[in-house]
């Protein structure tokens, strides 16, 4: 049996449970505290430099670049959405979740490059921050950076993170309210200034681009909210299971796009400014150019705390994929790795690496595809589970010995792996990058940037057609019928 600590959830801030799932009678927490979470989770000035690549490298207009974000947002996160249902169904996190799709052993596979590709986006995130606080003291203090304040801003942004990352699901939910409440002020001053400010006429002006770069920007954009695809159900587990999937869908999808749309459409209306903002090796301090200083800097210590939360939020969950990778370690000491590798991977982009949108743009394709085929087998295994009365057997989840319910063929599902495995493989074939090129990169899917869908379909398929996994269920039974309330 899985020997993880298994306390339960104090009425303090500080949250005990781990990776265990969440007993019926803990099921405190409302469909409508996901709304601050998924707004906090896209408080990042990255947007802005991603809407603005949208015009500088795609070469599109400012209505093509509405229609890229209003896609990429609702596809992205209304796959969050859908696919975090499970958390409430379980009550676990979905990388333990996972268990149930891959076997206890073969989860190891898919739950490696999750994590890995964690500690690249916690990392890029730092980054950011780390930089967002050096052009703060520039513009208040004019200090200029060195290689030891840049050191030090990084230091304190990642301890800072991984201070809140542990205080757990409810003090995040506190702060992501009020970080949503002051972010959502300062951005409407942005905007304000933009509308009075900016040469709307060179904005509207820009040619439209061709649709190629239309699709292929919406992958760009929507690759962020794929890596939080696996992570949904982290923040669903503490639902009853009475609780609407529908609204938890529209919720997570309204949360996120109230962010990501504006953001994406702030960055192209301010690339007209500043052309080279997508080729910037600082993707923060063009915002002391474009605003004036009495809104750069408030406006600026805003996306801090939000890109701060959105990191948090990742350290949050990937303290559960470490202990479901079968890391003996409590969940504070799983997250500090995570925590470690932000800070040598930060340092080296801050101090030796030259280019940092080039490199973040490679990273979200990759991203994109890595997580895509786990989101194809794991759609396919809970549309499966949606018409069972037991969708999943909390006994089962942690059991990690020969003969628990999801052992399988020892210990692996070779039904998932095999179309996991499968889908990678070809996603990886048709993509791009500015240090790789998969040998079907040059086709139509590839040239489109569509390796990511193609990898969900791919995954989906094949997992859909090969036979239907066996559990192994245990000789004393079923675990008891779950009732299912109108709000599956």
């Amino acid at each position: 049996m899985d020997t993880t600590a298994s306390s339960p959830e104090t009425e303090g801030t500080v949250e005990t449970r781990g990776i265990e799932p969440v007993p019926d009678e803990e099921r405190h927490g409302r469909v409508r505290e996901l709304f601050p979470t998924w707004v906090a989770a896209n408080i990042s000035v990255l947007l802005l430099t991603m809407g603005a690549s949208l015009v500088v490298f795609n070469g599109l207009n400012f209505w093509q670049v509405l229609v890229v974000a209003l896609i990429a947002a609702a596809v992205s996160f209304g796959l969050t959405g859908l696919l975090s249902v499970t958390g409430k169904w379980g009550g676990a996190p979905g990388l333990m979740l996972s268990r149930a799709t891959f076997g206890v052993r073969g989860n190891y596979f898919p739950g490696m490059i999750l994590w890995v590709a964690r500690f690249g986006w916690e990392t890029i995130n730092a980054v950011t921050g780390a930089f967002a606080l050096l052009t703060v003291l520039k513009l208040l203090f004019g200090i200029q950076s060195n290689d030891f304040l840049t050191v030090l801003t990084l230091f304190a942004f990642v301890a800072t993170t991984f201070l809140v990352s542990g205080l757990g699901r409810k003090a995040l939910n506190v702060c992501n309210k009020w970080s949503t409440y002051l972010f959502g002020i300062f951005s409407v001053l942005v905007l304000v200034y933009l509308i009075a400010k900016m040469d709307w006429q060179q904005v509207f002006s820009q040619k439209a681009g061709d649709t190629a770069m239309m699709i292929a920007g919406i992958g760009t954009i929507a690759a962020g909210g794929i890596s939080w695809i696996p992570s949904g159900p982290d923040f669903t587990r503490y639902l009853p299971h009475a609780a609407s999937g529908k609204k938890i869908v529209a919720t997570t999808v309204s949360g996120a796009g109230l962010v990501m749309v504006p953001m994406v459409l702030m960055g192209a209306v301010m690339s007209s400014r500043t052309p080279d903002l997508a080729k910037a090796s600082d993707p923060v301090a063009f915002l002391g150019d474009v605003l004036p200083t009495w809104l750069a800097v408030p406006y600026l210590v805003t996306a801090v705390v939000g890109m701060l939360l959105i990191n948090s939020l990742s350290m949050y969950s990937a303290g559960f994929t470490a202990q479901t990778m079968g890391v003996k370690l409590p969940r504070p000491l799983a997250v500090s790795i995570n925590a470690a590798i932000s800070l040598v991977g930060g340092a080296f982009m801050m101090l030796v690496a030259t280019s940092f949108i080039s490199q973040f743009i490679a990273f979200l394709t990759l991203l994109a595809v890595s997580f895509s085929a786990w989101v194809g087998v794991y759609a396919i295994d809970m549309l499966r589970r949606s018409r069972r009365t037991v969708r999943y057997d909390a006994e089962g989840l942690m059991d990690t010995s020969r003969g628990g319910r999801y052992w399988y063929a020892g210990g692996f599902c070779w039904q998932a792996l095999t179309a996991w495995g499968v889908a990678l493989a070809i996603g990886l074939c048709l993509t791009k990058v500015e240090w790789f090129a998969g040998p079907l990169a040059g086709t139509w899917l590839g040239t489109h940037g569509l390796g990511w869908a193609v990898t969900i379909v791919i995954a989906a398929v094949v997992f859909a057609v090969l036979p239907t996994p066996r559990e192994n269920v245990p000789a004393k039974g079923d675990a008891a019928p779950e009732p299912i309330p109108a709000g599956r």
